[in-house]
C-alpha cells in the first residue's frame, strides 16, 4: 500500500509539473471533455493537415520551376525583402495561452491569405491550387473565430509587426524568392498551429 501511495504521488507530481499546465483564457479542464470542442479540434486538425499538404505541393512547384529549394541559400535576398514569419509565440509551450493562441492562428491565417496573392501572380498555371489554399485559409480562420465565440473566448488583437502590404518586387527573381519565402513561412506557421491544436485534443 505504501508503494502504491508513492507511485500515486509521483504520477500526480508529474502531472502537476507538466509545462502545459498553465493554459489561460478558457476553462480547459471542462472543455477537454466537451464533445463539440473535441469534434472541432479533430476536424480542424485534419483540415490543417490538408492545408499543409497543399502548401508542400506548391513548394515543390516553386522548387521544380525556379530551382528555389533551400531557404538558407536566400538569406541575403530575404533580408532585403523583409518578408517575416507571422508570430505564434502564444502557441508554444512556455507561454501557451488558449485565447491568445487561437487569436494568433486566426490573425496569421488572414495575413497568409493576403500574402498568397503574390504566389498566385507567380504561378498562374497553378491558380486553382493557390485559390483553394486561400479559401481553405479563410475557412479555417472562420472556424476558429466561430469556436472562440461559442466558447466565450475574447478575441486578442496583436500589433501588425510588419504584416503590412507585400514589398514591391523590383525583379522577377525577387518575386520568385518572395513566393518561396511566403510558402516556407506559411508551412512553419501551420506546423506550429497543428501542434497547438493537437495538444488541446490530447488534454
Amino acid at each position: 500500500m505504501c508503494s502504491l501511495t508513492r507511485v500515486l504521488v509521483l504520477v500526480l507530481g508529474a502531472l502537476l509539473g507538466a509545462p502545459w499546465r498553465a493554459l489561460h483564457g478558457a476553462p480547459l479542464a471542462e472543455l477537454s471533455g466537451d464533445q463539440d470542442f473535441q469534434l472541432f479540434l479533430h476536424k480542424n486538425l485534419e483540415f490543417t493537415r490538408k492545408i499543409k499538404g497543399d502548401v508542400a505541393a506548391l513548394q515543390r512547384v516553386v522548387c521544380d520551376t525556379f530551382q528555389l529549394c533551400k531557404e538558407e541559400e536566400l538569406l541575403l535576398v530575404q533580408q532585403d525583402l523583409r518578408i517575416t514569419q507571422v508570430a505564434l509565440e502564444h502557441c508554444h509551450r512556455p507561454s501557451f495561452q488558449a485565447e491568445a493562441c487561437f487569436s494568433q492562428i486566426r490573425n496569421g491565417l488572414h495575413a497568409y491569405h493576403s500574402s498568397l496573392a503574390a504566389v498566385l501572380e507567380l504561378l498562374p498555371s497553378h491558380a486553382g491550387l493557390v485559390e483553394t489554399l486561400q479559401l481553405d485559409a479563410a475557412n479555417l480562420s472562420s472556424n476558429i473565430q466561430q469556436q472562440m465565440e461559442d466558447l466565450g473566448l475574447d478575441t486578442v488583437t496583436f500589433p501588425a509587426e510588419g504584416r503590412g502590404p507585400l514589398p514591391a518586387f523590383s525583379s522577377r527573381f525577387q518575386h520568385q524568392v518572395g513566393g518561396f519565402l511566403i510558402l516556407a513561412n506559411f508551412q512553419r506557421f501551420l506546423e506550429t498551429a497543428y501542434r497547438a491544436l493537437r495538444h488541446l485534443a490530447r488534454l
